[in-house]
């Protein structure tokens, strides 16, 4: 079973976000960035795939040089080669289109992606890159069992969790489920060390017209005044919340 895993390279969320070009682009200065949570938890279960029925797994990505740590990292985590198509992520549905390519040409039976990455928290993405190739496609996957071509996956749906039955080939939308926290791995010395030796592959991209632009970025308000209320005064506690919180 060939496997691609989707990347994304996004700021780490501890990170403090600023913009610059009068708030129009991202500044990346001093900001460090990882693996997409929800793509981490893909990789994750792909390298289950890999020990227990000998799949192959590669990692892709849209994005620039800088991204490769990122890739090489996934690398030292088990994936056995890594794809980088080589222009800036700027817009998700040319993002979708640029790993279409990638599926078509590299014949997967699998393509793990998350769900959303953490930056701009689209979700678009595996459904169209489904859409393009003609994919099956189940999101907000929880739960993956491939036996053969046939795929059971469970999902999350609003007030519970569905279980569904497809076949391959198949488009994942992962997220935390698939694999739990305390399965994530960090690489060892010895997985860094052979990532240095694994491929990483520069693609260029195909031709596409972006599709939106991000015209400009705000911060969160901040916060409030914080008003400390003396607990023998429950009167003006609940003067407080009825007259200006408006919560009662």
């Amino acid at each position: 079973m060939k496997i691609l895993v989707c990347i994304s390279h996004v700021p780490d969320t501890t990170s403090k976000i600023n913009f610059t070009a009068d708030n129009t682009k991202f500044d990346t200065s001093g900001v460090q960035h990882v693996i997409n949570p929800n793509d981490e938890f893909g990789l994750t279960r792909a390298m289950w795939f890999k020990e227990k029925q000998g799949a192959n797994v590669t990692v892709a990505n849209v994005g620039g040089p800088e991204t490769e740590p990122t890739l090489r990292k996934a690398l030292a985590i088990g994936a056995d080669a890594a794809i980088r198509v080589n222009t800036p992520a700027n817009d998700g549905f040319s993002v979708a289109k640029q790993l279409a390519k990638v599926v078509q040409d590299g014949g997967y039976d699998l393509v793990i992606a998350g769900r959303e990455s953490i930056d701009y928290n689209g979700g678009m993405v595996p459904g169209m890159i489904a859409g393009l190739t003609n994919s099956n496609f189940v999101n907000n996957c929880i739960g993956l069992e491939v036996d053969g071509t046939s795929a059971k996956v469970i999902r999350e749906i609003d007030g519970g969790k569905e279980t569904v039955s497809t076949t391959l080939p198949l488009i994942i939308g992962g997220q935390k489920g698939i694999v739990e926290e305390s399965d994530l791995r960090i690489p060892n010395m010895r997985g860094i060390m052979m990532a240095r030796q694994k491929p990483l592959t520069v693609v260029e991209p195909i031709n596409i017209e972006p599709e939106t632009a991000s015209v400009s970025f705000d911060k969160p308000a901040p916060k409030g005044a914080v008003k400390l209320v003396s607990p023998d005064n429950l009167d003006e506690l609940i003067n407080l919340l009825h007259n200006e919180a408006k919560v009662i």
